[in-house]
């Protein structure tokens, strides 16, 4: 129940916030105010919907240390969508074609912030962290990176493969964030660092949304095996392994601190009951 009262909570500001957001996309400035906006909100209604249906303090939107922790994503997230990008520029398949527009960099900020924030809060804060409680981290980072997979289908040039990209390169890798860190910050800084390197800076395709319009010019060649396609670079198997790579990293770093949710007692008897049908 806890669940559905906070998914719903934080789902309502991301849709409303999002229409508001689509309405105004003409106007980079406009848009920039309402996705941050966007963004603050969604936290303060989080933090406060789990006072209230957990009657505790909601440790992992803390004020403490959240600048920091975020600029760390921040570098983390668009280091690893550079590293895909210069990967593919070096096999010929990406090329910078002069410079873009800096007003729809500026649009992009704000949409990609309340994008980052809102779904951070939804798969990592509401559904991977009170999965996590029930069954443990390995079923819950599994279910919900599948689950932020197959959100992306959606998208209009979505296709299976890019779903499966999304939840293993950041379904999965930004719950293991969580669960490194124990805080939301990290994940909504490299969810946001991504995104928008990605859009506001090398102007890629998005998870299938369409082409962007960031600061610079970009054109993309080559066979969609390497490049996404038209799901964007997102679906390139670089960002695939680089994701991975990340995941276990951070899985490495949550063992070491003793941050994995070993797997729960009815959770194995469930796994033992299936196994044996």
């Amino acid at each position: 129940m806890r669940l559905l009262k906070q998914l719903v909570a934080v789902a309502v500001v991301a849709f409303a916030g999002g229409a508001l957001v689509g309405a105004v996309q003409g106007n980079a400035f406009v848009t920039l105010v309402l996705g941050l906006a966007t963004a603050v909100l969604a936290v303060v209604v989080y933090a406060r919907v789990v006072r209230w249906s957990e009657r505790r303090t909601p440790v992992e939107v803390a004020g403490k240390g959240a600048v920091p922790a975020v600029g760390r994503g921040l570098l983390i997230g668009a280091g690893m969508f550079a590293a895909v990008i210069v990967n593919l520029a070096f096999l010929g398949y990406f090329r910078i074609d002069g410079l873009g527009s800096v007003t729809g960099a500026i649009g992009l900020l704000g949409f990609m912030a309340a994008a980052a924030v809102t779904e951070e809060l939804l798969f990592r804060g509401v559904l991977f962290r009170i999965v996590e409680e029930r069954t443990g981290t390995w079923i819950a980072l599994g279910l919900s990176g599948l689950v932020f997979g197959l959100m992306h289908l959606g998208n209009e040039h979505a296709s299976l493969w890019g779903a499966i990209a999304i939840a293993v390169e950041s379904g999965g890798m930004l719950a293991a964030a969580y669960a490194a860190t124990r805080t939301l910050w990290l994940p909504i800084g490299v969810h946001f660092g991504w995104n928008f390197a990605e859009a506001g800076i090398f102007s890629a395709e998005v998870s299938g949304n369409g082409a962007t319009h960031g600061l610079l010019n970009s054109v993309t060649s080559g066979p969609a095996l390497l490049t996404g396609g038209d799901f964007g670079p997102e679906a390139s198997p670089y960002a695939v392994v680089f994701g991975a790579l990340l995941t276990i990293v951070f899985l490495w770093l949550a063992r070491r601190r003793g941050n994995l949710v070993p797997l729960r007692r009815h959770a194995r008897a469930a796994a033992a009951a299936t196994l044996s049908q």
